[in-house]
C-alpha cells in the first residue's frame, strides 16, 4: 500500500467497519440519493437536502435519518443520540454486518426520501430576541456606534443584547456596554475570538 496516498475519510473513525459502510453504501445506490461529502463523511441528499448520512464509530457503525423523527420505525431500531436536544435526526446503530437486513434499511431509507418529498421538515424554531434597554438607549443616543451596530448580522446583534442582558446589577450592564463599544466600532462580533 501506498502510504503516501492520502486516505479518504469515510466518517470511520477507527477503521473498522469498512466492509459494513461500504454494504450500507450499496443499499443506498438503490435510491435515487446524490451521494456528497460534508463533515468530512458521506452524507446522501435529494435535491441538495440532507436526507442520510453513514459512518463507523469505535463501539458501532450506522446510518442516520437528518429528519428520522417522522420515520414510522415500526422496527423500533432508531435511537436519538441526545434525547432532549436533538429534535429530528435519528441513528440507526449496528455492531456487527450481520446485523444488517438489506431489506429494511432499504426500506426505511425509502421512507425517509418520501418524507423529503412530502416536505416533512421540524421548523426551527426561533429564538425569543433579547433586547437590553439601556444598550437601546446608547444606540439611540449614538449615530456611530449605531451604524457600525447595524452592518452585524440579526445573530451577532441579538448576541450583543444577550450579553448585556446576562448581568444581573446595572452597573455591571452599563460596564458591558463601555467594553464592547470599541468592539462594535472595529467590526468585532462578541464571539469572533473562539471562532
Amino acid at each position: 500500500m501506498n502510504t503516501s496516498e492520502p486516505k479518504k475519510h469515510t466518517w470511520d473513525k477507527n477503521n473498522n467497519w469498512t466492509e459494513e459502510l461500504n454494504l450500507l453504501k450499496e443499499i443506498i445506490a438503490q435510491t435515487e440519493l446524490v451521494e456528497t461529502t460534508k463533515w468530512g463523511g458521506p452524507v446522501y441528499v435529494l435535491n441538495g437536502k440532507n436526507v442520510i448520512g453513514i459512518g463507523g464509530f469505535k463501539s458501532y457503525f450506522g446510518i442516520w435519518f437528518y429528519n428520522g423523527v417522522f420515520l414510522k420505525d415500526e422496527k423500533k431500531v432508531l435511537v436519538n443520540a441526545q434525547e432532549g436536544v436533538t429534535k429530528s435526526l435519528r441513528q440507526w446503530r449496528f455492531n456487527a454486518i450481520e446485523e444488517i437486513n438489506e431489506k429494511e434499511v432499504f426500506a426505511y431509507i425509502l421512507e425517509a426520501i418520501e418524507n423529503e418529498k412530502a416536505g416533512k421538515v421540524i421548523k426551527p424554531t426561533t429564538k425569543k430576541t433579547v433586547t437590553s434597554s439601556e444598550f437601546q438607549q446608547e444606540l439611540d443616543s449614538n449615530v456611530t456606534l449605531s451604524e457600525a451596530f447595524q452592518k452585524f448580522s440579526l445573530a451577532k446583534q441579538r448576541e450583543f443584547h444577550e450579553y448585556i442582558e446576562e448581568a444581573k446589577r446595572e452597573p455591571t450592564k452599563l460596564s458591558r456596554i463601555e467594553k464592547i463599544k470599541p468592539m462594535i466600532l472595529e467590526n468585532i462580533g462578541l464571539n469572533d475570538k473562539y471562532k
